[in-house]
């Protein structure tokens, strides 16, 4: 009478229990107590007596893991469930509780995302999200990575936490490859049903942060914080002004164990700091359609770098120039012929340290 219909199977585990005179387990069951479904480990024991095989009865050892399964079910959903069950099964009060580790963190942002929502209305837009946050996602987990939370349009994940792989800021760098290139398929996808293309920028930086549980009693979240999560955000909005889609720190371009195609693209001050950041444009995703010559435009690039740095203003002006010669598409290129016929014209007060300051976030 105590069992629900639903757990019939008890019964018979318990009979074969009695027969066998041997236990069983069954871990992760389903069983209904007090009118709502539990998840536990059962362990079925016989009880004999201490002399010959005489049968005293069955005990009946639960484990409730409702809530563990809960917490794990939540977990999965922003980060690897491989790493989530490492997590449960570890001890998680010291990352939880709040600790200081490195990592990479990785900041992502639709570009004109404001023209798709007045287009697209509410449900429209709802729908075109879901879409592409679906798809990031799949590129953040895939890669080990944590979904640490959505702002509006923007995804934050971090590489390396809860649990470092040793491997985390390539991992966060493969991660960023990914989503451009799928964003490019979709956006074919799209072409075909008469639907608008978008774009996206990604900012990556690796540094020592805090992780933790985060918030009020009545509503916690597993976050990270910092100045290095700060710069991610920063280098992201800057990828707009580079007419870049990924920029990295040169704390995470340092750290990376494969070879990847960047070129150093700048020493930049960014808004609300003082020292400088060197900053990489990562240009893996694109293939010799999407980004003609490449090779011979990052060695020309690199030498007007040079070039800009010791504030020779025409020899630079020529190296980008030859850039925009060998590839017409690339806008950064383009923003330095213009950046330096600007210094040329108005040259800088004192010794020029070839330092950028920006102005906006």
């Amino acid at each position: 009478e105590l069992l629900d219909p639903e757990d019939a199977w008890l019964l018979e585990r318990i009979d074969g229990v009695r027969n066998s005179h041997q236990s069983d387990t069954f871990p992760d069951a389903s069983l209904m107590l007090g009118g709502a479904s539990k998840s536990i480990n059962l362990t079925i024991m016989p009880l004999l007596a201490a002399e010959g095989d005489k049968d005293l009865g069955t005990m009946l050892m639960f484990e409730d893991i409702s809530s563990e399964k809960r917490m794990k079910s939540t977990m999965s959903r922003y980060m690897d469930p491989v790493i989530a069950a490492q997590m449960l099964a570890g001890d998680t009060h010291d990352m939880l509780g709040g600790m200081n580790a490195e990592a990479t963190i990785m900041f992502t942002d639709v570009r004109g995302f404001t023209t798709i929502t007045e287009e697209y209305g509410a449900q429209g837009t709802v729908a075109f999200l879901n879409e592409y946050f679906t798809m990031m996602v799949d590129c953040i987990t895939r890669e080990g990575g944590m979904l640490d939370k959505f702002i509006g349009d923007a995804i934050m994940a971090c590489f390396g936490l809860p649990m470092s792989h040793g491997d985390d800021p390539d991992r966060a760098v493969r991660s960023a490859i990914s989503m451009i290139q799928e964003l490019w398929e979709w956006n074919g996808a799209r072409e075909l049903k008469g639907l608008k293309t978008v774009d996206m920028g990604v900012g990556l930086n690796t540094d020592m942060i805090v992780s933790g549980n985060i918030g009020s009693p009545k509503r916690m979240d597993y976050t990270v914080i910092g100045d290095g999560v700060n710069l991610a955000s920063r280098l992201e909005s800057a990828c707009k002004a580079y007419s870049a889609r990924i920029l990295a720190s040169e704390s995470t371009i340092t750290k990376l164990k494969g070879t990847y195609r960047t070129r150093d693209i700048d020493l930049v001050v960014v808004k609300g700091k003082t020292q400088p950041v060197r900053v990489y444009e990562i240009l893996d995703y694109h293939d010799a359609k999407t980004f003609p010559n490449l090779w011979d435009v990052m060695n020309n690039f690199g030498d007007g770098i040079i070039s800009y740095r010791a504030a020779q203003w025409d020899k630079a002006i020529e190296r980008f120039e030859k850039c925009v010669e060998l590839n017409p598409g690339d806008g950064l290129s383009r923003t330095y012929v213009e950046r330096c016929k600007l210094l040329r014209a108005s040259p800088p007060e004192g010794e020029w340290d070839g330092v950028w300051r920006m102005k906006d976030k």
